[in-house]
């Protein structure tokens, strides 16, 4: 008897970690859940931004207003909230193109709040 009055505890022991893992795991899939899209509309956005950059001088050639005009509508489409004008910036001239965007995605995980801060760059430099 003495036996089964030790295993006892361990018994419950084992159910409590059981639960916690699970509890855990669940709390981590719901941060990913919540997290990994952000990053995947960003590499999304970030390889228009490069595919921009990279034709923009091409025939047809695009001026600023355009390639500007074409990343705000890949944005609207990836739901990444940006403003046109002040937030997509595209540099110009002969030779070289350079867009830069700054943007943040605010995260809510119930307990806790966050932004995920995205500065994407591209340019049509050669390596």
């Amino acid at each position: 008897m003495n036996r089964k009055a030790q295993s006892e505890p361990e018994r419950g022991g084992s159910r409590f970690k059981a639960v916690l893992t699970l509890l855990i795991v669940a709390a981590m899939i719901f941060a990913a859940v919540k997290i990994v899209p952000a990053y995947f509309d960003n590499y999304q956005f970030q390889d228009s931004m490069q595919s921009e950059a990279r034709f923009a001088l091409s025939y047809p050639k695009k001026d600023a207003d355009q390639v500007r005009q074409d990343l705000w509508r890949k944005a609207q489409d990836l739901s990444i909230p940006l403003a046109r004008e002040e937030d997509i910036k595209v540099s110009m001239d002969q030779t070289n193109v350079d867009i830069s965007v700054d943007y943040s995605i605010p995260v809510d995980l119930k307990v806790y709040q966050f932004s995920l801060q995205f500065h994407p760059h591209a340019d049509n430099h050669t390596i």
